[in-house]
């Protein structure tokens, strides 16, 4: 017997039919013998139209009120799915984040989790009980309901899991797994059977969309072994309920990976936006004075390129920011040219960030020249290169994404079976 926490997204829960296809998959762990917790996110579409009408009833709500409405996709979930398991003759209660409780900063809308006390959960377990428990939510130090931001369901299940000691967090999502790079741009992908926590991470946070950042640091953090794993396979198929070995992709500890290969995927992220400031004063205390602004208005800086100024008093300072924050980063910018002292600013929309990641990387040399020799073979050219010890980032222009990702894909031998 196991103790398992399942997560399931919106696109699972989207409606009845998919709501029962969801207890079908907890049945089966439950005959198997497991304790089980479920996670839920709001049906799919329910939280974009609950923060449509926060903002049609005023553009400048409450964030506490804004918390209050947005948390409610949740809980109907939470509901409909208890009710459609105890129909089924499974012993189930639903839970809202403050019922546990899910302790909570302050921060409405984008709140952190900080506690959870989960003994009343495994007191039920002992009497053969499912927790469906309503993601996305927690009780905040005013006694108010908080909520996590977006993808926090994936953040709060792997969060449950630490705290009800589970051996296994699965996510069920609408992909079957973690892929060495998007099916869509290349055919040839393959589903890797399991990834490190420090791999995820950095996929998820350079463009793969299949588990939220947060979430990735909080399995690392507290070691909760997670697997990702599709809601819309059958749920009775053959090695469904294989407890060691079910279809998906296992993100683990680096040691549980007997066979270690030197580049394990390929990430992309459209949408860069550069901002290069020319003839910068060459001072101590210069890019303080630029990237403290920045930081204080929230905007997200990645790649950075200074280059080395001829006669030590002037030279020019090339950065990355999201195209969704280069407006405001421009603002802010203009309006402290003077504490900044550059010249002339300059920006660019429409690159892409492409970056090779892989664990193997930290034993191994030339990675970053395979990469850069594959790109050159096919005439696209590089702007700037960031580096860690397991990933290499690769700023292009975008009309060349799919033929990046394609031929370094390639390259690294990760379309071979």
């Amino acid at each position: 017997m196991a103790r398992l926490v399942l997560k399931f997204g919106g696109t699972s829960v989207a409606d009845i039919a998919r709501i029962r296809n969801v207890a079908r998959h907890v049945k089966r762990e439950v005959d198997a013998g497991h304790q089980v917790a479920v996670v839920v996110s709001a049906m799919s579409g329910k939280t974009n139209e609950l923060v449509g009408w926060c903002t049609e009833a005023s553009s400048m709500h409450d964030a506490r009120e804004y918390d209050a409405v947005v948390a409610s996709g949740e809980q109907v979930t939470a509901g409909l799915l208890a009710i459609t398991l105890q129909n089924m003759g499974i012993n189930a209660r639903s839970w809202q984040g403050w019922q546990i409780p899910i302790r909570t900063d302050g921060a409405h809308a984008s709140a952190r989790i900080q506690e959870i006390d989960g003994s009343e959960i495994v007191r039920r377990f002992a009497e053969g009980q499912v927790a469906v428990i309503a993601g996305f939510q927690g009780l905040a130090p005013d006694n108010r309901i908080a909520t996590l931001g977006r993808g926090g369901s994936d953040t709060s299940a792997v969060a449950v899991a630490a705290a009800l000691k589970a051996d296994r967090c699965d996510i069920y999502t609408d992909v079957d797994g973690v892929y060495t790079t998007d099916p869509r741009i290349e055919p040839k992908a393959r589903r890797m059977a399991r990834v490190s926590f420090e791999e995820m991470l950095e996929m998820a946070s350079l463009g793969a969309k299949v588990l939220q950042v947060r979430s990735v640091e909080l399995a690392m953090v507290h070691k909760v072994r997670t697997f990702v794993r599709s809601s819309f396979e059958d749920p009775d198929a053959p090695g469904m309920g294989d407890f060691l070995n079910p279809p998906g992709t296992l993100i683990c500890d680096e040691d549980e990976i007997v066979e270690q290969q030197v580049v394990t995927g390929i990430a992309y992220a459209k949408d860069e936006a550069q901002i290069s400031l020319r003839r910068v004063e060459d001072q101590p205390g210069v890019a303080a004075a630029i990237f403290g602004p920045l930081a204080d208005a929230g905007v997200n800086v990645d790649m950075i390129v200074q280059n080395v100024s001829e006669d030590g008093t002037r030279t020019d300072m090339t950065f990355t920011v999201p195209a969704g924050d280069l407006a405001k980063a421009m603002q802010v910018i203009e309006a402290a040219k003077t504490e900044m002292r550059f010249d002339v600013v300059q920006s660019e929309r429409g690159l892409t960030k492409v970056s090779v990641i892989g664990i193997g990387m930290r034993s191994h040399t030339g990675v970053a020249a395979t990469a850069f020799k594959a790109l050159a073979a096919r005439g696209i050219n590089i702007r700037a290169i960031t580096t860690s010890e397991i990933k290499i980032s690769i700023l292009i222009d975008g009309e060349y994404t799919e033929l990046a990702v394609r031929s370094l894909h390639s390259v690294y031998g990760l379309d071979k079976a």
